[in-house]
């Protein structure tokens, strides 16, 4: 499969982008100078980029062959990603190998990579493997739920509102497994992560959004209802696709689907009269048919034909089907003030996102320092630009919702004011 796969790769010449992106696990700071060498999967010899990561802890966007674009725009036998074994090293801290990193075609990969200090004398588990993506391998399909659960009677709601949980804990494997291990993840990278295990980053930007809200509906009803721990579990979600979703420990994810994830993360889907967010399913509609529940490859072509996420959602759900926004996002700072900030503005808001940029620059040194004054002028600006390149965002020097909330994300973890596994 890889020979036929670099095969078809050169003969079309199709690339996809990889970025790796490598943090301490011990405090989430930026590991400059470690070394990188991407390898075909099965194929350690065949190492075809040897790089290093810069000052933030993340190495150089390089181009590597993928499959053609059609494979992972409608359903078929061949696989549509390309898969490369990633090697870092870095002094002080333990070797990581990655084995199954997926590269599509014309987008950028972005891995993740948390290393274990020495000293800590913990020895991670080598090499990570990810898995086949849900699309292409064999996996169980979702058992169906009621998409409301009952709360009137039983009294096991504890939440009366909607909020973005901080953390996420993840149990792989299924619900019954005591063996499985438990992963705390910050919701962000576990939507980002899901999605980017469950479909393609290819897909038009509409398809993307539309199972992005289904995820995140999906997850926050779990959140919302305590369904596991009202069950006796001491986790929020499994990542078994016969409850759940498809969470991949170590996987890679796409800049395409993270950007989508940091717009619209407060998100939930909603009906008319139901507080809690709606339990929202759905299936590949290709191997497995899925009535009343939305069809994977089926928002990839409705996304093609011109639909946006919301008429996908409706063609599945049903037109009673409405976008909400959570009331509260916890485990950050302050809430975004509603408008972005931009040269000119002033006040508390610009305080307080200057200081917390000041702080990420002590840690991220590519950002330019500033002084805290309350008042957005060309050096918050530039600094701002220097954040958004590093971590993915548009580079605008304007301070929106995504870019908010990122760097109020970044500094919670460099900060410790929360607690990250």
């Amino acid at each position: 499969m890889k020979k036929y796969m670099t095969a078809v790769a050169q003969e079309t010449a199709a690339s996809g982008i990889l970025q790796v992106d490598v943090v301490s696990q011990e405090n989430n700071f930026p590991i400059r100078d470690a070394e990188v060498s991407i390898a075909y999967k099965g194929d350690p010899e065949s190492t075809v980029e040897h790089l290093t990561t810069n000052s933030s802890g993340q190495t150089e966007q390089v181009n590597l062959a993928a499959p053609p674009i059609d494979l992972s725009l409608s359903p078929g036998l061949a696989q549509p990603y390309s898969e490369y074994t990633i090697n870092i090293r870095a002094q002080g801290f333990e070797p990581v190998a990655i084995s199954g990193t997926e590269i599509l075609p014309d987008t950028t990969a972005i891995q993740p990579v948390r290393m274990i200090p020495i000293e800590d004398e913990v020895s991670p588990d080598v090499p990570i493997v990810i898995p086949d993506h849900t699309l292409y391998g064999e996996y169980p399909p979702k058992i169906a739920e009621a998409e409301v659960k009952p709360t009137a009677e039983t009294g096991e709601i504890v939440l009366s509102r909607v909020v973005v949980p901080q953390t996420i804990v993840v149990h792989d494997g299924v619900p019954t497994d005591p063996t499985a291990k438990n992963y705390y993840v910050p919701y962000l990278d576990y939507i980002k992560n899901v999605a980017s295990s469950e479909i393609y980053a290819t897909w038009p930007r509409a398809s993307i959004t539309a199972n992005v809200l289904a995820i995140m509906s999906f997850t926050l009803n779990r959140v919302y209802t305590e369904w596991y721990r009202n069950q006796g579990y001491d986790f929020t979600i499994t990542s078994s696709t016969a409850f759940d979703h498809k969470w991949i420990y170590g996987r890679n994810i796409y800049e395409s689907i993270s950007q989508i994830v940091d717009e619209i993360f407060n998100s939930y889907l909603s009906r008319p009269g139901i507080r809690q967010p709606i339990l929202t399913q759905y299936c590949d509609g290709h191997r497995v048919q899925c009535p009343n529940w939305m069809s994977q490859w089926g928002s990839c072509t409705l996304g093609e034909q011109g639909y946006s996420a919301i008429e996908i959602l409706r063609h599945y759900y049903g037109s009673n089907m409405y976008i909400n926004t959570a009331e509260q996002v916890s485990g950050i700072p302050s809430s975004f003030p509603g408008y972005n900030l931009t040269i000119g503005a002033s006040g508390d808001k610009v305080q307080q996102v200057q200081e917390q940029l000041d702080t990420i620059a002590t840690v991220y040194t590519a950002i330019p320092r500033i002084t805290a004054d309350g008042i957005y002028g060309p050096a918050t600006a530039e600094a701002v630009r220097q954040f958004q390149s590093i971590f993915g965002l548009p580079v605008t020097g304007i301070i929106d919702f995504a870019t908010w909330y990122r760097i109020s994300h970044i500094y919670v973890g460099i900060t410790r004011i929360a607690e990250y596994s």
